[in-house]
């Protein structure tokens, strides 16, 4: 346990945004696994524009790099494009 003052604040901070982080990025991953899950390739394409809208804002928070979210929804949309 960090003895000052600052370091204290630091640890109590740290942790809510682990948890917050942590909770945005299972979020980010669920909708991910929606895509790879869809039946039809309807459902894929709507389940890739919600995905895509869930990748850039956690991209934008700062929790995912850019290059990732761009990883991310390149692999998707092509994995969408294959199913047609």
């Amino acid at each position: 346990m960090p003895k000052l003052k600052s370091s204290q604040k630091r640890l109590r901070i740290n942790l809510k945004a682990r948890l917050r982080n942590r909770s945005i990025r299972s979020h980010l991953r669920t909708f991910i696994k929606q895509v790879r899950q869809a039946g039809t390739p309807d459902a894929a394409q709507e389940a890739l524009q919600r995905a895509i809208s869930v990748i850039d804002k956690t991209a934008k928070k700062g929790i995912i790099h850019r290059n990732t979210a761009a990883r991310y929804k390149s692999r998707l949309s092509h994995r969408v494009r294959s199913m047609a």
